[in-house]
């Protein structure tokens, strides 16, 4: 059962989002206590392909709230992605292409651990984003228009 802990909803507005994988994260004791009280940031935050290894960047866990001042954990370091050898794989190949990125989703508990939900997403232009919201847009009027009869 996953728990939804913090959706990203910037990304489905910014990007066309393509393969979804599902990463673990290496975390110290009081980031998932924080996390599972849901005080976290996917705004504004990044994956970054370093030496073979993936990284969420700029993910804000803030501080949990009964740690002794000095010994919680730094609120936006760098954490580690723990994927499969073969996603990796594919995600470094589908990075060479132009314009791709990685981009953070969602944050979820599965089973009492925390996943990032990423994608490999390509930017959308300014015209897409409007034609993604006028579609939208119609798909609301519509289902608008079916409740009331």
């Amino acid at each position: 059962m996953k728990k939804l802990v913090n959706k990203n909803r910037r990304a489905f507005y910014d990007y066309e989002i393509g393969d979804r994988y599902e990463a673990g994260i290496s975390l110290l004791g009081t980031e998932i206590k924080s996390i599972r009280e849901g005080r976290v940031t996917l705004k504004g935050s990044f994956i970054s392909l370093q030496g073979g290894e993936a990284y969420w960047k700029s993910g804000l866990i803030q501080p949990w709230e009964h740690t002794k001042k000095g010994t919680g954990h730094e609120e936006n370091r760098d954490r580690k992605l723990l994927l499969h050898k073969k996603e990796l794989k594919k995600i470094i190949k589908a990075m060479d292409e132009k314009g791709a990125t990685i981009v953070p989703l969602a944050l979820v508990l599965v089973r009492g651990r925390a996943k990032l939900e990423i994608a490999l997403a390509k930017g959308k232009k300014q015209y897409d984003k409007r034609h993604s919201l006028k579609e939208k847009d119609i798909k609301r009027r519509e289902l608008a228009s079916a409740i009331r009869l």
